[in-house]
């Protein structure tokens, strides 16, 4: 047990809890003694934690849960100072809800978002298989709740459904520290308390689909470490419960921010992970992660493969079921985006055109974010073969929504318009876009 200087923040955490050194030490045995390995702590072992010595690895689940009750919230490693019980840190701690919350509070602290976008692809390179997450989940343990109820499992579901809602609308940015904040406050206790099993599954399910969500919301931003260390918790969570349709989720959103940044080659790997680990999906499932293999084998030159795979979406969209998870659904406007997608790789940018106006035409208007985004990717396509003034009309159908959405994706849409139309100064229609976008688009972009 080596020595790091004073622990400042397991003497603050025990200055908030009242007690004693022999009260810290009997807190930590009692519930050793519950799970069933026996502990005789002292004064003088607390008093050796607090000046740095750091506990054994079987002491520190045991020291984190009694500060956890005695303060009636969720307490981690990081927050004692101590490594995780599997040589974790602050960024990676090795419990599933210990690390949703550290992450969770790590993206609400806005001090501390310069970190977040850091470590891309670190994550999804050590992507595990399906069976290898199977069950991998500590278990539950007393909290503040005495019992954990399917009512329980329902709030995280409504409340899930409301931020996507949110998320669709207004964007990421928006969206995103409610969803950290509620991860953080609401669902890790949930998944500390205990229950039946099947209510378990299902809450560690409903928490996995949360997560896949936040990651989502982060990636709309441009934080991509961030991103990929939800979606694990995401992956984990899934496998805990069992849930392969969220697991296959998680992975299809690590494929679409793997392709979306131009790497290929593990987009694909992740598509046909998702499509692989899927064997029972519906047929809108079964639609939704074709689409994103055809996308992702276009982008890394393998045409056969991006057809047949652009096929297999088209088949099983004309069976798929009529409903689907509010972020997790798969409509005919998605389709036609992915065969946008598709044949802008192959070269076919006159194709792309037309399949991404069909995509607006079809597109519900409850998904305003990606109405903008998609529009100023359409005038992109519209100016590179040509068509200024149709380009400058798709733009001004972007700038309609602008206003109300909050995505750090939307932005560098804009940013990149100002660039692109830079060389046509002259032209009376961009003359009028260049007027109308400087006043509405966020200042800090217009160039």
């Amino acid at each position: 047990m080596g020595v790091n200087g004073p622990n400042v923040a397991l003497g603050r955490l025990l200055r908030e809890t009242g007690w004693t050194l022999r009260q810290c030490a009997q807190a930590v045995n009692r519930i050793g003694t519950e799970r069933g390995t026996l502990k005789q702590y002292r004064a003088p072992s607390v008093h050796q934690w607090l000046s740095g010595g750091v506990p054994r690895e079987d002491a520190r689940s045991l020291i984190v849960e009694a500060f956890s009750r005695r303060l009636g919230r969720p307490v981690t490693y990081a927050d004692v100072g101590v490594p995780s019980s599997e040589g974790g840190t602050e960024a990676t701690p090795a419990g599933t809800v210990a690390g949703i919350i550290d992450l969770g509070r790590l993206d609400m602290d806005p001090s501390r978002r310069s970190v977040l976008g850091v470590a891309l692809f670190s994550v999804a390179s050590a992507v595990p298989e399906w069976p290898d997450v199977v069950g991998r989940m500590e278990a539950a343990q007393s909290g503040a709740r005495s019992r954990l109820g399917m009512s329980d499992v329902h709030t995280v579901s409504a409340m899930t459904e409301q931020l996507s809602s949110m998320d669709d609308q207004f964007g990421g940015r928006t969206a995103r520290p409610l969803a950290a904040a509620f991860l953080v406050n609401t669902v890790a206790p949930f998944l500390r308390t205990d229950g039946p099993g099947g209510v378990r599954k299902a809450m560690m399910s409903a928490a996995s689909d949360l997560c896949y969500l936040t990651g989502y919301m982060a990636v709309d931003e441009g934080l991509h470490g961030l991103a990929q260390r939800y979606y694990r918790k995401a992956l984990e969570l899934a496998g805990a419960s069992e849930d392969h349709l969220t697991y296959c989720t998680a992975l299809r959103g690590m494929s679409v921010q793997a392709v979306d940044l131009n790497q290929g080659p593990l987009a694909k790997r992740l598509a046909d992970a998702a499509a692989t680990s899927a064997p029972q999906a519906g047929p809108r499932m079964r639609a939704f992660l074709a689409g994103q293999q055809a996308h992702a084998a276009a982008q890394t030159g393998d045409r056969r493969s991006a057809l047949r795979h652009l096929r297999q979406a088209e088949v099983a969209m004309d069976k798929a079921e009529s409903r689907g998870k509010v972020f997790g659904s798969y409509d005919p406007a998605s389709l036609n985006y992915h065969t946008s997608q598709v044949r802008c790789e192959m070269g076919d940018t006159h194709g792309a055109i037309a399949a991404m106006q069909e995509a607006d035409r079809l597109r519900p208007s409850i998904y305003r974010r990606t109405r903008v985004k998609e529009r100023t990717l359409l005038a992109e396509r519209q100016l590179t073969v040509g068509h200024l003034e149709a380009a400058c009309r798709t733009w001004g159908l972007a700038l309609d929504d602008y206003p109300l959405v909050n995505s750090g994706r939307v932005d560098q849409r804009m940013a990149d318009m100002f660039e692109l139309i830079r060389p046509h100064a002259r032209n009376r229609d961009v003359q009028a876009l260049y007027e109308r976008a400087r006043d509405v688009v966020r200042p800090g972009l217009v160039r």
